[in-house]
């Protein structure tokens, strides 16, 4: 019983609007960030004291630096609803991250549902909304909508344009739908920004590649393994070069 009313406190304590949070919120995404499981005792002893939504939202970080997505995605998501209760607009990043944490664990549907109320609560801006549409075109092209992912990725691309991801992206659905001259534009963007990217070179040789650009190909796959030796994106490459006769070691 004692443990409930803490929890209830937790839930239904008064939260400070953003910028006047306590020095406790401070220490604790510190310790989050910092020291991750330090991060999870300091969050749960502070959400069982009456943290709220702030201590939510710290355990969530702390659970995502350990890459415990699917206890992150619970933790943002309790956050968010505090939010909501409390009529806090940070309800939308939280939601935000709960839908990034379940697309981390590759639960596309619980991802779709908290980015779409992430979306429709209108208060995500600039970089935090870029982010948002670009996670759900994500779950699009997971799903098969390669049109609804179109939609979000052009999108997420004006708000988040210095994400070489989101060009990255665009680029390999552009390829997937045969734009070749939209896969070829998105992919220098995303190589001008992270030529040393792994991934960004292989789908670079990819859309060379599908565009008859043999010489191109080589350079990007034969990147990929220098950049990643050892990897499986780099045996990918490897086996994308076999297609021209190439060994590489």
């Amino acid at each position: 019983m004692f443990f409930f009313l803490l929890s209830l406190q937790a839930a239904t304590a008064a939260t400070p609007p953003p910028g006047q949070e306590p020095p406790r919120y401070a220490e604790c995404m510190d310790l989050a960030t910092g020291d991750p499981s330090q991060g999870v005792a300091a969050a749960t002893k502070w959400r069982v004291e009456g943290g709220g939504m702030l201590a939510r939202q710290c355990l969530g970080v702390a659970y995502a630096n350990q890459k415990r997505w699917p206890s992150a995605a619970a933790a943002f998501e309790e956050a968010a609803r505090d939010a909501e209760n409390a009529k806090d607009l940070r309800s939308s990043n939280y939601w935000a991250q709960a839908g990034n944490a379940w697309l981390a664990t590759g639960e596309h549907v619980k991802a779709r549902a908290a980015l779409d109320a992430a979306l429709a609560s209108g208060h995500l801006r600039g970089l935090a909304l870029g982010e948002a549409r670009l996670d759900r075109a994500r779950v699009l092209v997971a799903a098969g909508d390669m049109e609804g992912a179109r939609v979000d990725l052009d999108r997420a691309l004006a708000d988040a344009k210095a994400d070489p991801l989101a060009w990255l992206l665009s680029a390999t659905l552009a390829r997937r739908q045969g734009d070749l001259p939209r896969a070829k534009t998105d992919i220098a963007e995303a190589l001008r920004r992270a030529a040393d990217d792994p991934q960004v070179q292989l789908e670079a040789g990819n859309i060379a590649a599908s565009g008859g650009d043999e010489a191109g190909a080589r350079t990007a796959w034969a990147r990929v393994v220098e950049l990643a030796p050892g990897s499986p994106i780099a045996e990918a490459a490897r086996k994308a070069l076999a297609q021209f006769g190439a060994s590489e070691k």
